[in-house]
């Protein structure tokens, strides 16, 4: 009843309930400081509620980084899904570009992440922290991102029908971590391009990433291709339709231009023979 009484009094303070304000304050604490540099009270202080509340409306520290990482992933996977359906549907009868598909996957985070305010911000240095954690990264990321990442390996094994299926694990193993690095915005690459580049900008990771990307995935499936066996003959580079009628009729042409020249020789030798006089003995 105390616990109650104390909630309401808390919601005549701000706009916002208790449990918002908790979830707000953990979030922006454990992104900056990680699970094990926050504490309770740390969390309580800042959002201005009493300690008991943790415990009235999670249970705990840690189910309330749970319910922290919970909160935004609903959001992010129901627009991810959204965007990927549209492209799919977009390309049929054939399949989305692979350029097409990785937008589809990683525009949503990077939009939210340089548009979407402080607490979205926070939301993705967590998700960078939990994904390098092999205490939680295991747990939280299965959970909650393991069914839009497994529709999103579906539609890029569409689109790359041959490509052996450990190349494209492989290739989202490599795009998750540039995604990781970009989240956690380390200003490493300003210092090292003197400038050039900034980890803030997002915008500019959204119009290259999905390049990167897509030609490694294009790369991973060519270098998997079987190669040519020892006995079969080698093959020929085939040109383009319009490169071959070219060839051909450069081709014609030379052959045309040298029997022209020849032509008029031969007529010449043909009629002094037929003129000179005879010299055979009497």
């Amino acid at each position: 009843m105390g616990v109650a009484r104390r909630e309401h009094s808390g919601k005549r303070s701000g706009s916002r309930s208790a449990k918002e304000r908790m979830l707000d304050a953990a979030e922006q604490l454990f992104a900056r400081h990680g699970f094990d540099g926050v504490s309770v009270r740390d969390i309580t202080k800042a959002a201005g509620v009493d300690v008991a509340l943790i415990s009235y409306h999670f249970g705990g520290k840690r189910e309330l980084f749970a319910a922290v990482f919970q909160r935004r992933a609903e959001i992010l996977n129901v627009e991810r899904l959204a965007l990927l359906e549209h492209v799919r549907r977009a390309a049929l009868p054939g399949v989305p570009a692979l350029e097409e598909i990785v937008n589809a996957f990683t525009h949503p985070l990077l939009e939210r992440s340089a548009r979407g305010g402080p607490g979205w911000k926070s939301y993705f240095a967590l998700v960078a922290l939990v994904n390098n954690s092999p205490e939680w990264g295991p747990v939280l990321m299965t959970e909650h991102f393991d069914a839009i990442v497994e529709k999103f390996i579906a539609v890029l094994r569409e689109a790359l029908p041959n490509c052996p299926p450990q190349e494209i694990y492989w290739g989202y193993q490599f795009l998750t971590g540039a995604l990781t690095l970009t989240f956690a915005e380390t200003g490493r690459i300003d210092k090292l391009s003197g400038g050039l580049c900034r980890s803030s900008d997002l915008d500019s990771v959204h119009q290259r990433l999905a390049l990167y990307v897509a030609a490694g995935f294009r790369a991973l499936n060519a270098a998997a291709q079987p190669a040519p066996s020892a006995g079969s003959p080698p093959t020929l580079p085939v040109a383009p339709a319009s490169s071959a009628a070219s060839a051909t009729a450069t081709s014609v042409a030379r052959v045309a231009s040298v029997a022209s020249v020849a032509r008029p020789a031969r007529t010449k030798a043909r009629r002094r023979l037929i003129h000179r006089k005879p010299t055979g003995r009497r």
